[in-house]
């Protein structure tokens, strides 16, 4: 990529190789043998090697004490503290050259964890799995973080290398062929990316440029202090060689509500929205930012903004999850605690305007005003779900929605999720309601594993009292392996009839509701008392989009309004409706 700073350039004699140390006294760069690099202004160090090319290996040698791998590193195929490879991401040949990418309002996700995503792991192995995806209805397979972590397995979100996709899954090429065939077939790919804190064990950056950070800390580590050039350009061209480099088609951003409280005079996140808008501009392809922020500011989403110009297409909407976790299990522990009040209501809000909090007092957030006003906005810019990595891996088994609520409220749930014009998400195996745990996991050894272990069992102090040591333990393999994903379960029963009702719903939104949602806004919803839910939105062509439902486990009146327009899902409503029933309508 032109213009990137860290690290390795090929060049035409070999390669220029660049390390920010501004506190390091003396760099060398490590091959057969040791090169003393020369120091330039702003603490950047750097060398020419004539005749070195892709595959070589090399580090960096701090004063003479420490040897450490290129923070801007294409490829670790040793992990995290081995040498860094030389990668030249121009040599592979993509089948899919003339992919630029689908709009927006085509977007149906479904969330991935390539390590589990199969039982061989690994980025060649999920392309089987592809036509399934495509034939199910799903346009935009996104793969939680890649960048390099410690051990053999990880979710993803202690990443330490974040160019270096880990060794683990495969090498640089076979992610490039995954994203290539997904192309082939019209599938997006998306990837989540972590700018808020780097993983505990393999980050040597502090140890040369202990001005990446600042002392304040995120629940997972150190701030990363975008106020210094370096540090910005070392987010926002790590954004852009995900997207030009192997082609992705977005990036989902992780927790940036951590990164906003450290991001000084000049917002980070805006810069970097800008250059992939000038990327767009460049190569004339579809590229969507999407945020995870818990902050809900609705001053940062624009769905309409084409190219982006400092604001993102959308944020993943926990608000909506939680309100539907605690209807269907009646939970209120944690932060569904602010939700259980009157989480239909909360339903009918999100549904109406987006986020349920839009400024009001969340007793989880310290008591403190959460959110901003966000009607105004298109219902696009909301990424919809039930279920995804967070909500089920952060409880104690890593037990899925659908080993805590009843299946017809799940198949409700469903069916007004996938059918709003909002944007859906699914989990990998919630299409089948697959019911294969996603339990926290890592690899880490020595001190570390221990401290983990150690900090899960005062976090769930409870669990551990009540269970104990049926408590997952999330260094051990068996745990990693307890959440494979099992395909067979989508052929045989429940799993199939569940398969067939997410494909169907996903057909009536291709057909009836994506085209009508560029230019759609919210219009009102209302819940009865007793569980009665009516919606209704103004689509892209005037049409209007109309939801009827019983969120409910009683049979209740339907509404005298009734479901105007020509029904699409659910057939008409009749003067009661049936526990759990669903219907849809469009028209004038």
């Amino acid at each position: 990529m032109n213009g990137r700073q860290f690290g390795p350039r090929l060049t035409q004699d070999g390669t220029t190789f660049r390390l920010w140390a501004p506190a390091a006294k003396r760099v060398d760069l490590i091959l057969d043998v040791k090169h003393e690099m020369q120091r330039g202004d702003g603490g950047w160090y750097s060398l020419d090697v004539a005749g070195v090319g892709a595959g070589t290996r090399y580090k960096f040698r701090i004063d003479d004490e420490l040897d450490v791998p290129d923070p801007g590193s294409d490829f670790q195929p040793e992990d995290v503290s081995g040498p860094s490879e030389i990668i030249d991401h121009r040599a592979y040949t993509w089948r899919s050259e003339k992919w630029r990418g689908r709009p927006w309002q085509d977007a149906v996700f479904l969330e991935s964890h390539v390590g589990t995503f199969t039982t061989e792991g690994t980025y060649r192995a999920m392309i089987d799995k592809l036509d399934h995806l495509v034939e199910t209805g799903i346009t935009a397979l996104e793969l939680m973080p890649l960048a390099d972590f410690a051990g053999s397995r990880n979710w993803g979100y202690d990443g330490v290398l974040l160019y270096a996709p880990d060794s683990v899954y495969g090498r640089p090429d076979d992610l490039r062929a995954l994203i290539d065939e997904a192309h082939l077939r019209g599938l997006m790919v998306f990837l989540d990316v972590v700018y808020n804190h780097f993983g505990p064990e393999g980050n040597y950056i502090g140890l040369y440029a202990p001005t990446f950070f600042t002392d304040a800390h995120t629940p997972w580590g150190s701030a990363i202090d975008f106020r210094h050039p370096e540090v910005r350009a070392f987010a926002i061209e790590n954004a852009l060689h995900w997207l030009t480099d192997y082609r992705f088609d977005g990036l989902r951003f992780d927790a940036v509500n951590h990164i906003l409280a450290n991001e000084g005079e000049i917002p980070m996140l805006h810069d970097l929205s800008a250059a992939v808008g000038r990327l767009i501009e460049q190569t004339g392809r579809h590229i969507h930012l999407v945020l995870e922020n818990g902050d809900n500011r609705a001053s940062m989403l624009d769905a309409a903004e084409d190219p982006p110009r400092g604001k993102f297409r959308a944020q993943w909407n926990d608000d909506y999850h939680h309100v539907w976790h605690v209807m269907l299990t009646g939970e209120t522990g944690g932060y569904y605690g602010d939700y259980q009040q009157s989480p239909r209501r909360g339903l009918a809000r999100a549904l109406a305007s987006g986020f349920v909090y839009q400024g009001e007092q969340a007793a989880f957030w310290g008591g403190m005003a959460r959110g901003e006003p966000s009607g105004h906005l298109a219902p696009a810019a909301f990424v919809n779900f039930l279920q995804n990595h967070d909500q089920i891996g952060n409880r104690v088994f890593g037990d899925r929605l659908e080993s805590l609520a009843p299946p017809e409220g799940i198949a409700a749930a469903l069916a007004v999720t996938l059918l709003a014009p909002t944007v859906p998400m699914l989990y990998m195996g919630e299409e089948w309601g697959s019911k294969q745990p996603f339990p926290f996991f890592c690899d880490f050894q020595g001190d570390l594993a221990h401290a983990v272990r150690k900090g899960r069992r005062k976090e769930y102090e409870w669990a551990y009292a009540k269970y104990g040591d049926e408590v997952p333990d999330p260094l051990d393999i068996e745990t990693f392996r307890s959440a494979i994903i099992d395909w067979d379960a989508r052929n045989a029963s429940p799993g199939r009839e569940r398969l067939t009702l997410v494909r169907g719903l996903l057909a009536v939104r291709h057909r009836e509701v994506a085209p009508r949602l560029p230019g759609a806004s919210f219009g009102k919803a209302d819940v009865t008392e007793d569980g009665c839910l009516t919606a209704h939105w103004t689509m892209g062509d005037s049409a209007t989009l109309r939801l009827v439902a019983n969120v409910s486990d009683n049979e209740v009146p339907a509404p005298r309004s009734g479901s105007a327009g020509t029904p699409i899902w659910g057939g008409t409503p009749g003067d009661r409706l049936p526990p759990w029933s669903v219907f849809w309508s469009i028209g004038g």
